[in-house]
């Protein structure tokens, strides 16, 4: 699962790492910008994925999160709870997906950049949510049920975004190609001031890495 994040980009380069041959998916589900998606495609064969494929699923048409309705704007503060930036059931489709056609392709596992440390607070990035989904797997697939499941692998899970950098960096993730902001502009330029830009500038920060993140005009470096 490739967003065009950080957390992805590190993943597909830890998988790669370990002489995975990887296929990368990215999901066009209405987010507000398409910067993203853009990176991911980059990501995908700076890192030497075999494919990439993006799925569209308007997800925008049901509402419900202020990444995927204009109505909602972006919290430019620290979010207490789940922030109205969650998107219902996002990873859950997702991977669903992802394990449609990783049964297809014959693959053995599916790798996903949640994590459980420095994030938001999203349901659906907690070990208990991998760990249901991985139950899933085991009884809805004709792989499942032949006794070789795809496994669901989340390495980041219990990293800290600055331990997540670290490790990105010496598998040499060019993370200037990486887009992480709920409200980049067309060039992928990052606002500064989302959950997103705020994890990720910690993580640079704690990890005594200069920030790589390419930011909108005036606020570079705030």
């Amino acid at each position: 699962m490739l967003s065009g994040g950080l957390d992805s980009a590190t993943v597909l380069a830890a998988a790669r790492a370990k002489g995975r041959r990887c296929y990368t998916l990215s999901l066009d589900y209405g987010q507000r910008h398409r910067a993203e998606l853009a990176a991911a495609q980059v990501l995908s064969r700076q890192l030497g994925a075999i494919e990439h494929r993006v799925m569209v699923l308007d997800y925008g048409q049901l509402g419900g999160s202020a990444l995927t309705d204009p109505e909602l704007a972006i919290p430019e503060e620290r979010a207490v709870g789940i922030p109205v930036t969650y998107v219902p059931a996002r990873n859950t489709v997702m991977l669903a997906i992802a394990l449609g056609w990783a049964e297809i392709l014959e693959a053995s596992e599916i790798y996903i950049g949640v994590n459980a440390v420095d994030y938001s607070g999203y349901p659906d990035c907690r070990p208990v949510f991998v760990s249901a989904f991985q139950a899933l797997a085991e009884v809805a697939t004709k792989a499942g049920i032949e006794g070789h499941a795809v496994q669901i692998m989340a390495p980041l899970m219990h990293l800290t975004k600055a331990q997540i950098v670290l490790r990105g960096l010496a598998l040499g993730v060019d993370y200037r190609e990486t887009v992480s902001c709920y409200q980049a502009n067309d060039l992928g330029e990052a606002c500064g001031r989302c959950d997103a830009c705020y994890f990720r500038r910690e993580g640079f920060r704690q990890a005594g890495s200069a920030d790589m993140t390419r930011y909108q005009g005036a606020i570079a470096n705030r």
